[in-house]
């Protein structure tokens, strides 16, 4: 279970633009990302295999192409619950606030092909630890208290 890509935007309502690395910063999010912030929504994450529905759908996307933070790869992402939390890298760890969204009205991805993958299956977390993250850091799901899986 990896960090696939890092991802972040200056605005609300855009795809967002892979980095090399962003400081997760605690009760804040992604320092420079639009949708950080004292909320409940402070990370979005997305696993590449549910981008990869989307591309069997003959749409051209990528990372950060439905305004993730955090694209993920390896990391079975149905099988969380609220309160499980995510070690990211050596330091980083993140709280699962919410399991899916609304859809944006007039969302790009919806008016194209009628369906989008972050109502059911984006995930959002707060910041209980801070770190920097990039791709290729390593995912390790832990229970509420803090028990590995």
């Amino acid at each position: 279970m990896r960090v696939l890509a890092v991802s972040v935007s200056r605005t609300k309502g855009v795809r967002k633009d892979n980095v090399e690395s962003a400081r997760l910063e605690i009760g804040h999010g992604l320092a420079g990302d639009a949708h950080a912030g004292d909320w409940h929504r402070q990370v979005s994450l997305l696993a590449r295999e549910s981008i990869d529905k989307m591309r069997a759908m003959g749409l051209d996307v990528s990372p950060g192409d439905f305004a993730e933070n955090i694209t993920t790869t390896g990391l079975e992402t149905s099988r969380l619950g609220m309160g499980d939390r995510l070690r990211i890298g050596p330091e980083a760890v993140l709280e699962l606030t919410q399991i899916g969204k609304a859809c944006h009205a007039g969302c790009a991805i919806m008016k194209a092909v009628g369906q989008c993958v972050m109502p059911k299956e984006g995930l959002f977390f707060k910041v209980v630890m801070a770190g920097e993250v990039r791709p290729g850091d390593e995912i390790v799901v832990e229970a509420p208290r803090g028990m590995l899986r």
